[in-house]
């Protein structure tokens, strides 16, 4: 043991530094940036909160267009743990997209059978903007990558050990899938279309593991059986998703010419890695692509490498009947990715949308891990002065990839104008001031025009004053149309009203506004206007 230990120390020693800069990355500042708290992240933490009160966790929460209950489960065991706080509520995210790039070095390493692919790819995912985006918002999204790396490492090594528990674990992890993001459901073409490459490259396939087979297909069933049951039993109606509203197929998306759309939206896809990103600065950093020049270049060669490579597979198995296993890695590889870029492609709205292609993380960063292979195997047959050039190439492009994505996060988009206003900045600032204010003041909180009786369904834009201020705030209360104003008090609206704010005046005439504004004229989207009432009549 202690030998196997010296001997793997370089690799561990290096995976568990890659690992702690992956979280770092992913934890540092993450009370105050991104600027603010998404509604659609508070809905989040409100459901948590809620399954914590009434210790009633579900499977399906159905507000906000339906989201699946393992993230917000989870986020409830963080927030119990560490209570209603930014960093409570985005854990789980941090933790999912640092152990992702533990699991695309797995899957590189059993892919490629070279620890220099899953590293390469491990540390490109632990720097990419893209990556250390959205493991800092707590979206259920940042599960696709985490379970699509190991449910395929655990299928490939069990294709290569044969081994049934590999393939038995494969399919529990890959099963917890449609626990998670709406675009998993996509997920299952993969192995669709891994079947043929599967076929052409082992001799009698079916023969030699129809048993590995039921085992993943058994796995998979036990994690998704909760789900399956309530969409096709239970609850039907909730297997319908906003997407659908969305989806090219409608013929108020098409307009009768759904070639032409689809042309569109998948042309519009593809081009984010490279040329034009996704527009939203909740996503992206626009307008430049997700991807940045060094990792883009590599993945572009290592697409166009590998597709040529499996062109030539195909032929040769064909034309001569020569079995290669790579064939099925690059069928694993193209197929995953058009598969899960599938998801917004096949909508309309928001194109490019770097949130909807999220599991295109593992190909794409495998993609590019090619060249550095092909790199590294250059200057290993290369002369000293040659193999050192080669060498520091790949320490210099590493370098300013990661420094490049560093400061376009940490630096440029936390000082962008749009940064605050793109993650409603003054609902958060909105709580922070609440919380500011002494036990003894009387709060109002206004949602929306109406008034709201139900705490249980508020309407999602009031959701981030609501997550913060739970049991956190004396003297608090959302405005419902039975409000009575008893003392003097601060009065809050989600969306400042004038009318709402002389009927206020009417019972305080003393009341006045305030405008508060925490973060200075050179940023926008955090300031908000409150009214003061100093007496009521």
């Amino acid at each position: 043991m202690w030998n196997f230990l010296q001997s793997r120390f370089p690799l561990i020693l290096s995976l568990t530094a890659l690992l702690l800069l992956a979280f770092f990355l992913r934890i540092y500042h993450l009370e105050s940036l991104p600027l603010g708290l998404y509604p659609d992240e508070a809905a989040n933490g409100v459901d948590a909160l809620h399954a914590i009160e009434t210790r009633h966790f579900e499977l399906f929460y159905p507000a906000n267009f339906g989201r699946e209950g393992l993230f917000i489960n989870l986020q409830a065991l963080s927030i119990w743990l560490f209570g209603n706080t930014m960093v409570a509520l985005k854990f789980c995210s941090v933790l999912f997209g640092t152990f992702t790039v533990l699991g695309l070095f797995l899957l590189g390493k059993e892919l490629f059978h070279r620890t220099s692919v899953g590293l390469s790819a491990a540390f490109m995912i632990a720097t990419s903007y893209w990556a250390i985006n959205f493991s800092r918002i707590g979206f259920r999204a940042i599960m696709t990558s985490f379970l699509l790396s190991f449910a395929f490492f655990f299928f490939f090594r069990g294709l290569r050990t044969q081994k049934k528990q590999d393939f038995l674990i494969s399919g529990l992890i890959f099963g917890l899938g449609v626990h998670t993001y709406i675009a998993f459901r996509v997920a299952p073409l993969i192995l669709i279309l891994l079947l043929p490459a599967l076929m052409l490259s082992y001799e009698h396939f079916f023969r030699r593991f129809w048993k590995h087979g039921l085992t993943f297909i058994l796995g998979a069933f036990i994690t998704a059986a909760p789900m399956l049951f309530h969409f096709f039993i239970s609850h039907p109606e909730d297997f319908e998703s906003r997407s659908s509203h969305i989806s090219v197929f409608s013929p108020s998306v098409n307009h009768g010419d759904l070639l032409g759309t689809l042309t569109q939206t998948f042309s519009t896809s593809l081009i984010k890695y490279n040329f034009l990103g996704d527009q939203n600065w909740r996503h992206n950093y626009p307008p430049y692509p997700i991807l940045d020049p060094i990792v883009g270049t590599f993945f572009l060669t290592g697409f166009c490498i590998l597709l040529f490579q499996f062109f030539r597979l195909l032929y040769r198995r064909i034309r001569y009947t020569d079995r290669d296993f790579h064939l099925v890695i690059y069928t694993f590889l193209f197929g995953s990715f058009f598969t899960m870029l599938a998801p917004e492609f096949l909508t309309n709205e928001g194109l490019p949308h770097a949130l909807r292609s999220i599991g295109t993380q593992v190909p794409v960063f495998l993609f590019a891990s090619v060249p550095v292979l092909w790199i590294l195997n250059k200057a290993k047959h290369s002369a000293a002065g040659l193999r050192l050039a080669l060498f520091s190439f790949l320490l210099i492009a590493f370098s300013v990839s990661a420094c490049f994505n560093i400061v376009k996060y940490f630096v440029l988009f936390a000082h962008s104008p749009q940064a605050g206003e793109s993650f409603n900045e003054n609902y958060t600032n909105m709580a922070k001031y609440l919380l500011s204010l002494p036990d003894q003041t009387q709060k109002y909180y206004l949602i929306d025009s109406n008034g709201n009786r139900d705490r249980f369904h508020l309407p999602v834009a009031g959701m981030p004053v609501y997550f913060f201020t739970y049991h956190r705030v004396q003297n608090f209360e959302i405005v419902s149309p039975e409000t009575t104003l008893r003392q003097p008090g601060v009065y809050i609206m989600t969306h400042f009203d004038q009318a709402i704010f002389e009927k206020l005046k009417t019972l305080s005439p003393g009341a006045y506004t305030e405008h508060i504004d925490m973060n200075g004229p050179n940023r926008k989207g955090g300031d908000f206007d409150v009214v003061i009432l100093p007496e009521i009549k």
